[in-house]
Protein backbone atom coordinates (compact mmCIF):
# COMPACT_ATOMS: atom_id res chain seq x y z
CA UNK A 1 0.00 0.00 0.00
CA UNK A 2 1.06 3.58 -0.54
CA UNK A 3 -0.27 7.08 0.02
CA UNK A 4 -0.19 10.32 -1.96
CA UNK A 5 -0.88 13.62 -0.20
CA UNK A 6 -2.11 16.62 -2.20
CA UNK A 7 -2.45 19.97 -0.45
CA UNK A 8 -3.25 23.44 -1.72
CA UNK A 9 -5.62 26.41 -1.48
CA UNK A 10 -9.25 26.53 -2.58
CA UNK A 11 -9.77 26.22 -6.33
CA UNK A 12 -6.27 24.98 -7.09
CA UNK A 13 -7.72 21.86 -8.68
CA UNK A 14 -6.89 19.43 -5.87
CA UNK A 15 -10.14 17.49 -6.08
CA UNK A 16 -10.17 17.12 -9.86
CA UNK A 17 -6.52 16.09 -9.97
CA UNK A 18 -6.70 13.75 -6.97
CA UNK A 19 -9.81 12.02 -8.27
CA UNK A 20 -8.35 11.55 -11.77
CA UNK A 21 -5.03 10.35 -10.38
CA UNK A 22 -6.76 7.83 -8.12
CA UNK A 23 -8.72 6.52 -11.11
CA UNK A 24 -5.53 6.25 -13.13
CA UNK A 25 -3.79 4.29 -10.37
CA UNK A 26 -6.93 2.35 -9.41
CA UNK A 27 -6.68 3.39 -5.75
CA UNK A 28 -9.01 5.26 -3.38
CA UNK A 29 -9.62 9.01 -3.62
CA UNK A 30 -10.24 10.81 -0.31
CA UNK A 31 -11.44 14.44 -0.20
CA UNK A 32 -10.83 15.45 3.43
CA UNK A 33 -12.44 18.85 2.90
CA UNK A 34 -15.71 17.05 2.18
CA UNK A 35 -15.54 15.57 5.67
CA UNK A 36 -15.42 19.05 7.21
CA UNK A 37 -18.23 20.18 4.96
CA UNK A 38 -20.29 17.14 5.97
CA UNK A 39 -19.92 18.07 9.64
CA UNK A 40 -20.78 21.69 8.82
CA UNK A 41 -23.83 20.52 6.89
CA UNK A 42 -25.06 18.47 9.85
CA UNK A 43 -24.44 21.38 12.24
CA UNK A 44 -26.35 23.70 9.91
CA UNK A 45 -29.28 21.27 9.64
CA UNK A 46 -29.45 21.06 13.44
CA UNK A 47 -29.11 24.83 13.97
CA UNK A 48 -25.91 24.46 15.97
CA UNK A 49 -23.67 27.46 16.60
CA UNK A 50 -20.30 26.65 15.02
CA UNK A 51 -18.52 29.02 17.39
CA UNK A 52 -20.04 27.62 20.58
CA UNK A 53 -20.09 23.84 20.57
CA UNK A 54 -20.68 23.16 24.26
CA UNK A 55 -22.00 19.75 23.23
CA UNK A 56 -19.27 19.11 20.66
CA UNK A 57 -18.14 15.73 22.00
CA UNK A 58 -21.67 14.32 21.87
CA UNK A 59 -22.11 15.81 18.40
CA UNK A 60 -18.97 14.06 17.15
CA UNK A 61 -19.70 10.78 18.92
CA UNK A 62 -23.13 10.74 17.31
CA UNK A 63 -21.74 11.34 13.83
CA UNK A 64 -20.49 8.72 11.39
CA UNK A 65 -18.45 9.80 8.36
CA UNK A 66 -16.97 7.58 5.67
CA UNK A 67 -15.68 7.81 2.12
CA UNK A 68 -16.60 5.10 -0.37
CA UNK A 69 -16.24 5.03 -4.15
CA UNK A 70 -15.55 8.76 -4.27
CA UNK A 71 -18.68 9.65 -2.30
CA UNK A 72 -18.94 11.12 1.21
CA UNK A 73 -21.38 9.49 3.61
CA UNK A 74 -22.78 11.27 6.65
CA UNK A 75 -24.56 8.94 9.06
CA UNK A 76 -24.81 6.43 6.17
CA UNK A 77 -26.41 9.02 3.83
CA UNK A 78 -24.66 10.08 0.62
CA UNK A 79 -24.37 13.87 0.99
CA UNK A 80 -21.83 14.43 -1.80
CA UNK A 81 -24.08 16.91 -3.66
CA UNK A 82 -25.59 18.56 -0.57
CA UNK A 83 -22.33 19.92 0.84
CA UNK A 84 -20.99 21.80 -2.19
CA UNK A 85 -22.59 25.22 -1.67
CA UNK A 86 -20.39 28.22 -0.91
CA UNK A 87 -22.32 28.70 2.34
CA UNK A 88 -21.41 25.23 3.60
CA UNK A 89 -17.78 25.81 2.57
CA UNK A 90 -17.65 28.95 4.72
CA UNK A 91 -19.11 27.10 7.69
CA UNK A 92 -16.62 24.26 7.17
CA UNK A 93 -13.76 26.77 7.26
CA UNK A 94 -14.99 27.98 10.66
CA UNK A 95 -15.45 24.44 11.94
CA UNK A 96 -11.98 23.39 10.81
CA UNK A 97 -10.40 25.77 13.34
CA UNK A 98 -11.64 23.59 16.20
CA UNK A 99 -8.92 21.19 17.39
CA UNK A 100 -11.38 18.56 18.64
CA UNK A 101 -13.01 18.48 15.22
CA UNK A 102 -9.63 18.19 13.51
CA UNK A 103 -8.51 15.39 15.84
CA UNK A 104 -11.74 13.50 15.21
CA UNK A 105 -11.45 13.70 11.42
CA UNK A 106 -7.68 13.18 11.24
CA UNK A 107 -8.14 9.90 13.10
CA UNK A 108 -10.73 8.78 10.52
CA UNK A 109 -8.48 9.84 7.65
CA UNK A 110 -5.46 7.98 9.00
CA UNK A 111 -7.47 4.83 9.60
CA UNK A 112 -8.67 4.89 5.99
CA UNK A 113 -5.08 5.20 4.75
CA UNK A 114 -4.08 2.15 6.79
CA UNK A 115 -6.69 0.00 5.05
CA UNK A 116 -5.94 0.85 1.42
CA UNK A 117 -3.77 2.88 -0.94
CA UNK A 118 -5.04 6.43 -1.23
CA UNK A 119 -4.75 9.77 -2.93
CA UNK A 120 -5.78 12.12 -0.11
CA UNK A 121 -6.28 15.83 -0.64
CA UNK A 122 -6.89 18.78 1.64
CA UNK A 123 -4.93 21.51 3.37
CA UNK A 124 -2.85 19.68 5.97
CA UNK A 125 -2.40 16.20 4.55
CA UNK A 126 1.34 16.28 4.02
CA UNK A 127 2.05 18.22 7.20
CA UNK A 128 -0.37 16.65 9.71
CA UNK A 129 -2.60 13.84 8.46
CA UNK A 130 -0.06 11.76 6.49
CA UNK A 131 3.38 13.12 7.39
CA UNK A 132 4.95 9.90 6.07
CA UNK A 133 3.11 9.86 2.74
CA UNK A 134 5.07 8.28 -0.10
CA UNK A 135 4.60 11.43 -2.20
CA UNK A 136 3.53 14.92 -1.17
CA UNK A 137 2.26 17.53 -3.62
CA UNK A 138 1.54 21.20 -2.91
CA UNK A 139 -0.70 22.40 -5.73
CA UNK A 140 -1.13 26.09 -6.55
CA UNK A 141 -2.66 28.33 -9.22
CA UNK A 142 -3.26 32.06 -9.63
CA UNK A 143 -6.22 33.58 -7.76
CA UNK A 144 -8.03 34.41 -11.01
CA UNK A 145 -7.61 30.88 -12.33
CA UNK A 146 -8.77 29.41 -9.02
CA UNK A 147 -11.81 31.68 -8.93
CA UNK A 148 -12.71 30.82 -12.53
CA UNK A 149 -12.55 27.10 -11.78
CA UNK A 150 -14.75 27.40 -8.72
CA UNK A 151 -17.10 29.81 -10.53
CA UNK A 152 -17.63 27.37 -13.41
CA UNK A 153 -18.24 24.58 -10.91
CA UNK A 154 -20.81 26.54 -8.88
CA UNK A 155 -22.49 28.13 -11.90
CA UNK A 156 -23.92 24.77 -12.89
CA UNK A 157 -26.00 24.71 -9.70
CA UNK A 158 -26.39 28.41 -8.88
CA UNK A 159 -26.85 30.84 -11.79
CA UNK A 160 -26.68 33.82 -9.42
CA UNK A 161 -23.07 33.24 -8.32
CA UNK A 162 -21.00 36.43 -8.64
CA UNK A 163 -17.38 36.14 -9.83
CA UNK A 164 -15.93 39.07 -7.87
CA UNK A 165 -17.71 38.10 -4.65
CA UNK A 166 -16.51 34.54 -5.08
CA UNK A 167 -12.96 35.80 -5.58
CA UNK A 168 -13.16 37.76 -2.34
CA UNK A 169 -14.56 34.71 -0.54
CA UNK A 170 -11.69 32.52 -1.79
CA UNK A 171 -9.09 35.11 -0.77
CA UNK A 172 -10.72 35.32 2.65
CA UNK A 173 -10.68 31.54 3.00
CA UNK A 174 -7.02 31.48 1.96
CA UNK A 175 -6.23 33.91 4.75
CA UNK A 176 -8.22 31.90 7.29
CA UNK A 177 -6.56 28.64 6.25
CA UNK A 178 -3.05 30.09 6.32
CA UNK A 179 -3.42 31.97 9.60
CA UNK A 180 -5.44 29.48 11.63
CA UNK A 181 -3.72 28.22 14.75
CA UNK A 182 -4.53 24.55 14.25
CA UNK A 183 -2.94 22.83 11.25
CA UNK A 184 -2.60 25.87 8.96
CA UNK A 185 -2.30 25.52 5.21
CA UNK A 186 1.40 25.31 4.34
CA UNK A 187 3.75 23.36 2.14
CA UNK A 188 5.44 20.38 3.78
CA UNK A 189 9.22 20.62 3.65
CA UNK A 190 9.49 17.50 1.50
CA UNK A 191 6.54 18.30 -0.79
CA UNK A 192 6.82 18.99 -4.51
CA UNK A 193 5.21 22.35 -5.32
CA UNK A 194 3.86 23.14 -8.75
CA UNK A 195 1.60 25.78 -10.27
CA UNK A 196 -0.94 24.25 -12.63
CA UNK A 197 -2.43 27.56 -13.84
CA UNK A 198 -1.36 26.78 -17.41
CA UNK A 199 -1.47 22.99 -17.27
CA UNK A 200 -4.33 20.75 -18.32
CA UNK A 201 -5.40 17.72 -16.30
CA UNK A 202 -3.45 15.20 -18.37
CA UNK A 203 -0.24 17.22 -18.02
CA UNK A 204 -0.70 17.46 -14.26
CA UNK A 205 -1.32 13.71 -13.94
CA UNK A 206 1.74 12.87 -16.02
CA UNK A 207 3.85 15.20 -13.88
CA UNK A 208 2.84 13.35 -10.72
CA UNK A 209 3.23 9.92 -12.33
CA UNK A 210 6.80 10.85 -13.24
CA UNK A 211 7.42 11.85 -9.61
CA UNK A 212 6.00 8.54 -8.39
CA UNK A 213 8.20 6.58 -10.78
CA UNK A 214 11.21 8.63 -9.72
CA UNK A 215 10.57 7.69 -6.09
CA UNK A 216 9.91 4.04 -7.03
CA UNK A 217 6.40 4.18 -5.57
CA UNK A 218 4.83 2.67 -8.71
Amino acid sequence: MYSIAIDGPAGSGKSTLARALADKLNISYIDTGAMYRALAYKAFKNNLDLCDFSNLENFLKGTHIDYKDGKIYLDKEDVSDKIRSQGISKKASVLSKNQKVRDYLVNIQREISKRRSVVMEGRDIGTVVLPNADLKIFLTASIDIRTRRRYDQLKEKDKSVDFEKLKRDIMSRDENDIKRKNSPLKKAEDAFEFDNSNMNLEESINYILDLLRGKNVI
